[in-house]
């Protein structure tokens, strides 16, 4: 919903794009990398979930690149739920993380045993049977 109205604003102020990024700065252009993790740590720390270190170096506390591994594991255990076939799903979620090589995308995947147990109880089903 938050983004929803973000993004109605936003084409209402550019309504001819000057970049293809969701988010962009107040002149319209994507945002740098450098400034979105700034930002991040900034507002990390104003709710509490960062603090900075004794010599003012950044504490330790969330990542940006933790939300993708969150999304990744997510998104499996999902596709496990509803019983879809993960692995022709998988080139889904590379694509939206931007992978050319999927293999890539298997580093974002967190053996979280939630998702073990999926992945097992859908192997057993596929390959029922004692194994050695």
């Amino acid at each position: 919903m938050a983004l929803e109205h973000y993004a109605q604003k936003r084409d209402k102020v550019y309504p001819l794009r000057l970049s293809e990024a969701f988010l962009v700065s107040e002149r319209g252009n994507r945002l740098k990398a450098c400034t979105v993790r700034s930002m991040f740590v900034r507002m990390s720390r104003a709710i509490g979930l960062r603090s900075a270190t004794e010599n003012g170096r950044d504490g330790y506390g969330p990542r940006l690149q933790d939300f993708r591994h969150s999304f990744a594991t997510g998104r499996l255990v999902e596709w496990y739920r509803a019983g879809l076939d993960v692995s022709r799903e998988l080139p889904k979620l590379a694509t939206y993380l931007g992978h050319v090589n999927i293999g890539l995308t298997y580093w974002y995947i967190e053996a979280v045993p939630e998702l073990l147990e999926l992945a097992a109880a859908y192997l057993d089903k596929d390959y029922p049977g004692e194994r050695p």
